[in-house]
């Protein structure tokens, strides 16, 4: 039984602090989201739930491998789960930092600080547990995605006093 409790508890802790944040958002969408000038190539609004949801059980289970691998905090793993919690802590902010403050502009420079920490631990992971590594490319694409898409609205929809 216990050999299921770890990487559940891995797969739950990204999506607790992920519901978190996601709570910044829901006051946010018809109320100041849907009147921006969006991208014919923004997704549905109700994807984001699900693609989420799917992201924060891979790279929770991906952190289980590195931890369980690398010996947790107290071996090889310590940098990569230092740099798995940086990057973790920076996804669970910039929902606040967009829907919350509105300042596209910190929210632009959020995702490049989250993509760049994502590569990071990808390539940290990689040397304790190449399928770690492998579960985490999915969540750069995504994040890829949305950095674009962060800079379209940042650029679509300037805002003078928060520039």
């Amino acid at each position: 039984m216990s050999d299921y409790i770890a990487p559940a508890v891995a797969m739950l802790i990204p999506n607790v602090g992920g519901f978190v944040g996601g709570l910044a958002v829901k006051g946010n969408i018809k109320t100041w989201f849907d009147h921006l000038k969006l991208p014919s190539w923004r997704p549905p609004t109700w994807l984001f739930g699900p693609v989420w949801t799917t992201l924060f059980c891979c790279m929770g289970y991906a952190s289980y491998l590195v931890w369980r691998d690398g010996g947790g905090f107290g071996g090889d793993a310590a940098l990569p789960l230092t740099a798995y919690c940086t990057q973790l802590a920076i996804n669970w902010v910039w929902a606040p930092i967009f829907f919350g403050t509105r300042n596209l502009k910190w929210s632009m420079t959020t995702a490049v600080c989250l993509w760049t920490s994502i590569a990071g631990t990808i390539y940290l992971f990689y040397g304790i547990n190449e399928t770690a590594s492998y579960l985490m490319l999915p969540y750069l694409g995504w994040v890829s995605f949305g950095t674009a898409l962060t800079y379209k609205l940042w650029s679509d929809n300037p805002d003078p006093k928060k520039e």
